[in-house]
C-alpha cells in the first residue's frame, strides 16, 4: 500500500513545487522591470537568445528598454544598458546601487573574507588596499621601475621565440602576475618556476569555470550543486592550494617582519592587524583572501588585455606602425619610457584606451546590489536585488561613439590629434565599486605596450581576416590556445 502511494506523493510534491514557482515567480516578476520569461527553476540560464548578454543585449534592449530583468535560476538580476542609464545608476544613484551581493564562486573559496565581503568589512578592506597600493608607488616612480624591470624580463622571454609563432597568453600572464607578486609578496618568480606556473594554471581554470555555463548554474544553485559531482570539485580544491601558498607566505613574513620597513602588502596588513588587535572586523583570513583576490583579478584582467591588444596590433599593422613612430619620436630607442612621457604621446595613450574600450564579454562578471528600495527610470527595484551594469553596452553605445564597432584610437583624439576623454569610457567601473587597482593597471598597460613596441613588431602568421575581434577576448579568456602571433625583433 505504501509503495503504491509513493508515486502519487511525488507527483503531488512536484505539482506543489510548480504551483509555488508559478506564484512566487509571478509575484517577483510583477515587482521588477520586464524581461524574457524564465523557465521553471533554471530561469534564463540555458536560453541562448538571452545569454550571453554581450551578444543578445541589443534585441533585449530594443524589446524591454535600457532596464530589464533576467533570471539566473530562481534569482532575478536587473540589467542596466547604455551609457546614460549605467552612469545614472552608478554615479547619480551610487548609494542605492553601491551594494555587492555574495559572489558564490568566490565565497566558496574565500568564505566571505577579503576584498569581496560584507559591507562594513569591505569598506575597511578597500580603504586599506587603496592606501597600501599608493604607499608602494601606485602612480609613483618606484612602481614604474618595478613594472619596467618586469617588462624587460618579458622582452627577453619573447626574444627566445626568434620570430616563430608562439602562444602570447601564458607569457604575458606570467609577466603581469609577477608585478602583483612584487606588490603582495615582495618578490617575483622565474617564468619556468613550477609552483608559479601551477598557480597561473589554477587561476586560468578558475576563470574559465567562472565564465562557463556550469559555473553560472553552480552560482544559481549552490546548495544543490555542491552535493553533486562535477568540475567545481577540482576547481575549488585547486583554489585552496593557492590560498595555502599565500598562507605559507604570510607565515614566513611574520618571522621576518620589520615594523619600520614594511616590504609589501602582506607586511602592511600584518602591521595593521597588530595595531587593531581588538577589532573584530578584520582578521588574518582577510589578508589571505585579499591576496587571493588581488592576485587573481590583477593577473587575469591585465594579462588578457595586453594579449588582446598585441593581437589587435598585429591585425592592424598601420595602427601599430603609427604608435611605434610616436614612441620613437618621444622616447627613442635607448631609454625606457616613463609615465611622464604619456603626456606627449596622445596616440599611444588613445590606443591603450581603445583596447580597453573594445574588450568584450569578460567584464560583466560582478553584479552590484541595491542597498535600499529604489525607483529607477520608471521601475521599482527592491532592496537586495542583483543589478548588472552592462559595460559592453556602454563602450559600444552608438549615441556616445562614432562607429563603435570599428577599432579606432581616433575615438579618443580630437581634430588636432590631441587626446580627449569620453564620459562613456568606464573600463574600471564607476561609483563606490570602482576597481581599486585602476591606477596600477593603467600604469602597467602603458609601460608594457611601449616597451614591447620599442623592441618588437608583432605579426600574424594567419590571414588577419581570420581574427574575429568580437569573440577574440572571450576566446583568450577561455583557452588561450593562440599560436598565430610572432614577434619580429626591431633594430635598436
Amino acid at each position: 500500500m505504501q509503495m503504491e502511494m509513493i508515486p502519487g506523493t511525488i507527483i503531488l510534491f512536484i505539482l506543489f513545487l510548480l504551483t509555488f514557482w508559478a506564484f512566487w515567480s509571478h509575484q517577483s516578476r510583477g515587482r521588477l522591470p520586464p524581461g524574457p520569461s524564465p523557465w521553471f527553476f533554471l530561469g534564463n540560464l540555458l536560453q541562448k537568445d538571452v545569454l550571453p548578454l554581450y551578444k543578445n543585449y541589443p534585441k533585449l534592449l530594443k524589446k524591454y528598454g535600457p532596464v530589464f530583468t533576467v533570471w539566473l535560476g530562481p534569482k532575478p538580476m536587473v540589467v542596466v544598458c547604455g551609457c546614460e542609464a549605467v552612469r545614472d545608476a552608478l554615479i547619480t544613484h551610487n548609494e542605492e546601487f553601491g551594494g555587492r551581493p555574495p559572489i558564490v564562486l568566490f565565497d566558496e573559496v574565500t568564505k566571505g573574507y577579503g576584498l569581496i565581503s560584507e559591507h562594513e568589512r569591505w569598506k575597511i578592506m578597500r580603504r586599506f588596499t587603496l592606501t597600501t597600493l599608493r604607499n608602494f608607488g601606485m602612480g609613483k616612480k618606484s612602481m614604474a621601475d618595478r613594472i619596467l624591470e618586469e617588462a624587460h624580463c618579458l622582452v627577453g622571454k619573447i626574444s627566445t621565440f626568434e620570430g616563430q609563432s608562439f602562444d602570447i597568453v601564458p607569457t604575458i600572464t606570467a609577466s603581469v602576475s609577477n608585478v602583483l607578486c612584487y606588490v603582495i609578496f615582495g618578490n617575483r618568480f622565474s617564468y619556468e618556476d613550477k609552483n608559479f606556473t601551477e598557480l597561473l594554471e589554477i587561476f586560468k581554470t578558475f576563470n574559465n569555470f567562472f565564465l562557463s555555463i556550469p559555473g553560472m548554474i553552480y552560482s544559481a544553485l549552490p546548495n544543490i550543486m555542491k552535493f553533486l559531482p562535477g568540475p567545481h570539485k577540482k576547481v575549488f580544491s585547486d583554489c585552496n592550494k593557492v590560498c595555502d601558498f599565500i598562507r605559507n607566505k604570510v607565515d614566513a613574513h611574520k618571522k621576518t617582519l620589520d615594523p619600520e620597513n614594511p616590504r609589501d602588502f602582506i607586511d602592511c596588513f600584518l602591521l595593521k592587524l597588530e595595531k587593531e588587535q581588538d577589532s573584530s572586523l578584520i582578521c588574518s583570513e582577510d589578508l589571505i583572501m585579499s591576496g587571493f583576490q588581488l592576485f587573481f583579478a590583477g593577473t587575469e584582467s591585465t594579462g588578457s588585455t595586453i594579449s588582446f591588444g598585441l593581437i589587435i596590433l598585429a591585425k592592424f599593422p598601420h595602427i601599430q606602425a603609427k604608435a611605434q613612430r610616436e614612441i620613437e619620436e618621444v622616447v627613442g630607442a635607448n631609454r625606457a619610457p616613463t609615465m611622464e612621457d604619456r603626456m606627449e604621446m596622445a596616440y599611444t595613450k588613445a590606443l591603450v584606451h581603445e583596447i580597453l574600450r573594445y574588450l568584450q564579454g569578460g567584464i560583466e562578471n560582478f553584479p552590484h546590489m541595491t542597498t535600499q528600495d529604489v525607483n529607477f527610470r520608471g521601475h521599482f527595484i527592491p532592496q537586495g536585488t542583483y543589478v548588472l551594469p552592462l559595460w559592453f553596452s556602454v563602450h559600444f553605445d552608438p549615441l556616445c561613439w562614432e562607429d563603435p564597432e570599428k577599432f579606432d584610437p581616433g575615438h579618443f583624439l580630437d581634430e588636432k590629434g590631441e587626446f580627449q576623454k569620453n564620459d562613456a569610457y568606464l573600463p574600471f567601473s564607476a561609483g563606490k565599486r570602482a576597481c581599486p587597482g585602476e591606477g596600477l593597471a593603467d600604469m602597467e598597460l602603458f609601460l608594457f605596450f611601449v616597451i614591447l613596441l620599442q623592441h618588437f613588431t608583432f605579426e600574424l602568421t594567419i590571414d588577419p581576416e581570420e581574427i574575429n575581434l568580437v569573440t577574440l577576448f572571450t576566446d583568450l579568456k577561455k583557452n588561450g590556445r593562440h599560436r598565430y602571433l610572432c614577434a619580429i625583433k626591431r633594430k635598436i
